[in-house]
């Protein structure tokens, strides 16, 4: 068990500041992998939806070397998917859950937003039933560089959005994190539409395990975490649910104030 250098409360969730990003996303790991134990124990299955990309690398890398973990009694749900993107392309979010994931540990079930379905109007509604017909156990999450969980834009969140799953329009901020993070070669490149799960569908889960590293993410941390709640910052919505834990590094949390992080 990795011990935090800080841990408090903030509205109804736990922070918790670690090392480094390594030591953040151990930490992660640990107790995500203790909620699935138990809820497998109690129910014989555990259904998470799990965020991908680069903030969450090392704590995915973490969870599926838990030997102890019953990987057949885990059904993975995909949170986002950029639309016309091919599963095969390298910048998918399901090529990203099938490497990191599904070819690693071999979940139970995996279910993947397909962002060039022909018909996306009755994959959402497929895709959706499939989602809603049990409980949501855990879902990890990361926060954009605009304050965004999953694709819910500051323009186009919703926290009391009628829809399980949408389509939506990017902002250039957020396209431009996605060149930023090395996945494109240019804004240009990005799609501009994506497939998203939405404001509650995410805080539905039980549990919510965020993992927010790195000095590019500072800002978008400070407003959810001491600005006020506000769809302008969609991880705002994040610090009122009961079950959550954000775990952070010392880069990510350096601005917040005064600075939980001991010098």
């Amino acid at each position: 068990m990795v011990t935090p250098l800080r841990t408090y409360t903030v509205k109804q969730s736990s922070v918790r500041i670690y090392s480094s990003t390594s030591e953040m996303g151990k930490a992660a790991a640990f107790d995500a992998a203790q909620l699935m134990r138990e809820a497998i124990a109690r129910q014989g299955r555990v259904r998470v939806i799990v965020a991908t990309g680069n903030s969450q690398t090392d704590l995915i890398r973490a969870l599926t070397r838990e030997e102890s973990l019953d990987w057949k009694s885990v059904e993975v749900f995909h949170m986002d998917e950029y639309i016309g993107m091919p599963s095969s392309h390298p910048a998918s979010f399901a090529h990203w859950l099938k490497a990191y994931v599904a070819d690693v540990v071999h979940p139970g079930k995996v279910h993947y937003l397909r962002g060039d379905s022909p018909d996306p109007k009755e994959h959402f509604q497929e895709y959706g039933a499939l989602l809603t017909s049990g409980p949501i156990d855990l879902c990890f999450l990361g926060f954009g560089e605009n304050g965004h969980i999953a694709f819910n834009d500051p323009h186009v969140a919703d926290f009391k959005d009628p829809l399980i799953i949408k389509r939506v329009v990017l902002d250039q901020r957020c396209r431009a994190q996605q060149v930023g993070e090395g996945h494109f070669p240019n804004v240009e490149a990005v799609p501009e539409e994506a497939i998203t799960l939405t404001c509650p569908t995410l805080m539905s889960a039980r549990n919510l395990i965020c993992c927010v590293p790195e000095k590019r993410k500072a800002e978008a941390l400070r407003k959810a975490l001491e600005g006020p709640l506000s769809e302008t910052c969609p991880a705002s919505l994040v610090v009122t649910h009961p079950r959550a834990k954000i775990y952070l590094d010392p880069e990510s949390a350096s601005l917040l104030t005064p600075s939980p992080v001991p010098h």
